[in-house]
């Protein structure tokens, strides 16, 4: 074959190989220009539809009661406290009780040695029958006026003071043995066996437990609103244990120093280690709304200084409400404004929503969702 014809064929086959190269590109740019690329739009933008739903769960707003509290911190006191003193001076002979025993009214808690007063009384009481056989004779004496009037007045005063005498002998004698003045607790023994007591000496603190006091001073604005018998909350520093007490006093005037009301709080049951001296955070109501708008406490968010909530719409997206609080315990909040009854507020997940966000409900939108959220 001449050498001219067998480079001419080898051009064609080059040429016709390029145009088959060029038209297999061609095909496969034709196939990729109906395709975006995934989670783009067009004009390769992505927007809030590429998202991926937010999972939340929900809960209804409803209606329900709640209460305001005024809140304070207040050291359990005794009922009754006393120190018993001696009222007559002796050495002490022997202790009955110690300290941290219970003791009845009228109990004797310790004795001082009565000899001398005994013998006072013996003493008196001889007196007094002499003179009550010499006031016998003279009043004999008296009617049959052998004795005058004037002896007769001496015998009958000398023998009521005889009696008054006596009588005061018995009464020292009776003091030797130191009685309880009320059923309560011995708190703290201030003399010892063979101590020489006088008369006012401390010899033991006394205390009564049943019921604890707590006594806490709120601001008058709360007067009104505060009645005998209202049951209050209190909850035990000592032992995080919460308590049921009621007021038995308020207070009739204001503190003009501090504009504030005393209030005295019974505690009539509370765990056996309790005891005056323990601390107590005290919870009183001082308002309540019985058909208020409650939503769980975590569903409301703090954004920009706006208070939030979210509740999912009809079409499962994010709708931001902007509401106005009323009052809130530990678990609970009162919307004044923001939300309807019914409405589905996000109780999980809340916090890494945005308007429009699309969700993904779950199943479980019970109460119980808000109470596990609180916990964690």
């Amino acid at each position: 074959m001449p050498t001219r014809s067998r480079a001419h064929l080898q051009a064609l086959q080059r040429g016709l190989l390029l145009a088959m190269t060029l038209g297999a590109l061609a095909g496969m740019s034709g196939c990729n220009k109906g395709k975006a690329a995934p989670g783009a739009q067009p004009g390769g933008a992505q927007g809030p539809a590429a998202q991926p739903p937010v999972p939340v769960a929900v809960v209804p707003a409803r209606i329900g009661p709640i209460s305001s509290f005024y809140n304070a911190t207040a050291t359990l006191e005794a009922e009754k406290q006393a120190q018993v003193l001696a009222r007559v001076s002796g050495v002490v002979k022997s202790l009955a009780v110690e300290e941290g025993d219970q003791v009845r009214a009228d109990q004797v808690l310790l004795q001082i040695d009565n000899q001398e007063y005994q013998l006072r009384v013996d003493q008196a009481q001889a007196r007094t029958e002499n003179l009550e056989a010499r006031f016998r004779r003279t009043e004999e004496m008296r009617a049959q006026d052998l004795a005058s009037s004037q002896d007769f007045e001496a015998a009958k005063s000398e023998l009521a003071t005889a009696k008054s005498d006596e009588g005061l002998a018995r009464l020292n004698l009776s003091y030797t043995a130191v009685r309880a003045p009320f059923t309560g607790r011995v708190t703290r023994r201030l003399v010892n066996v063979g101590q020489t007591a006088s008369v006012g000496t401390p010899l033991f603190d006394l205390a009564d437990f049943d019921p604890l006091l707590a006594r806490v001073h709120v601001p008058a604005r709360e007067f009104r609103r505060l009645l005998a018998d209202q049951p209050v909350e209190l909850t035990l520093d000592s032992v995080e244990q919460k308590l049921q007490g009621r007021i038995t006093l308020v207070s009739p005037v204001i503190d003009p120093q501090s504009g504030t009301i005393k209030v005295t709080i019974e505690i009539p049951s509370y765990p056996a280690g309790v005891r005056p001296g323990d601390f107590a955070e005290v919870r009183i109501v001082t308002d309540s709304h019985d058909r208020a708008l409650l939503v769980p406490r975590l569903a409301v968010i703090s954004e920009k200084g706006e208070d939030v909530v979210y509740v999912a719409a009809a079409d499962s997206t994010a709708e931001r409400r902007v509401v106005t609080l009323g009052f809130s315990d530990n678990d609970t909040a009162e919307i004044t404004a923001g939300v309807q009854a019914g409405d589905p507020v996000v109780v999980k997940g809340q916090r890494s929503l945005k308007h429009g966000a699309r969700l993904k409900i779950l199943a479980d939108t019970t109460p119980a969702v808000a109470a596990r959220e609180a916990a964690r």
